[in-house]
């Protein structure tokens, strides 16, 4: 596959704290990423913060998502929620939401912004692979959904984390990735831009060598039995401070697979 340049709301909120960590958990972590999201782990609801871009990009990954997987009455697995950005908005939009992630800091944050807004949502301290492991037998794919943005490029082992996704999933069910391509224009736009330019993100939150062309993403997902049913760019305008989805993937992509 070369894809590289084209292309009902929950109101009782879960308090659950599963935080301890499956004994395998460590195993496909970068600990460096996850001290880097925890220390700003305070502001993630503010948005004018660092966070402020995922604020913004969220309507338009979210309404993607709903497009293609109607969220309401969904089970729906969260990998790498951080804050709870995307997992509280697809809650709000009827879906029963689990979010996973590894930074303690950013966890205590989503639980207690939950509680505040009275959103739904369970959040656990654990990786997808550490998940697998712990579920078995017909428990392991028991999601409907299971959404991975922003993350792949900050683990070391990227198609060990889109395995364990496969694995969680129905079959039949969608798998949504988002992630940066790999090239000029993206080290350009994604790492001189928007961290040293626009200053959009703190310097150093991406390294450009951990970016993922489509291809490289696309062929992990065959050897985990995830078909590609869509793709589309994820485009930034300064001047509306608004994303848009569409036509070109050469910088941020956002990627629809389906269980076979």
């Amino acid at each position: 596959m070369n894809t590289d340049s084209n292309t009902q709301s929950n109101t009782r909120p879960n308090t659950e704290s599963k935080s301890n960590a499956h004994p395998n958990s460590q195993a496909n972590v970068d600990p460096s990423e996850i001290n880097k999201f925890s220390e700003l782990a305070s502001r993630w609801w503010d948005k004018e913060s660092e966070f402020k871009p995922l604020h913004q990009i969220n309507p338009m990954r979210l309404n993607y998502i709903n497009e293609h997987s109607p969220l309401n009455g969904k089970r729906v697995l969260d990998v790498g929620c951080g804050g709870g950005i995307l997992s509280e908005s697809m809650a709000q939009q009827g879906a029963i939401v689990t979010g996973i992630d590894m930074g303690e800091a950013p966890l205590s944050v989503a639980r207690l912004h939950a509680l505040e807004s009275e959103v739904d949502v369970t959040y656990r301290k654990i990786t997808a692979e550490a998940l697998v492991q712990e579920l078995s037998g017909d428990e392991k794919d028991q999601w409907d959904i299971v959404t991975c943005l922003e993350m792949l490029e900050h683990v070391p082992d990227p198609s060990s984390v889109v395995d364990a996704c496969s694995k969680l999933v129905k079959p039949g069910g969608s798998v949504y990735f988002s992630t940066i391509n790999r090239n000029p224009k993206s080290f350009l736009l994604a790492v001189i831009g928007a961290e040293y330019i626009l200053n959009l993100l703190p310097k150093g939150t991406h390294q450009y060598e951990k970016f993922i062309k489509p291809s490289e993403l696309g062929n992990w997902c065959e050897e985990s039995e995830l078909s590609l049913d869509a793709m589309t760019g994820m485009h930034y305008n300064p001047l509306t401070q608004v994303y848009r989805s569409g036509d070109g993937v050469d910088v941020n992509y956002l990627m629809h697979t389906l269980k076979l």
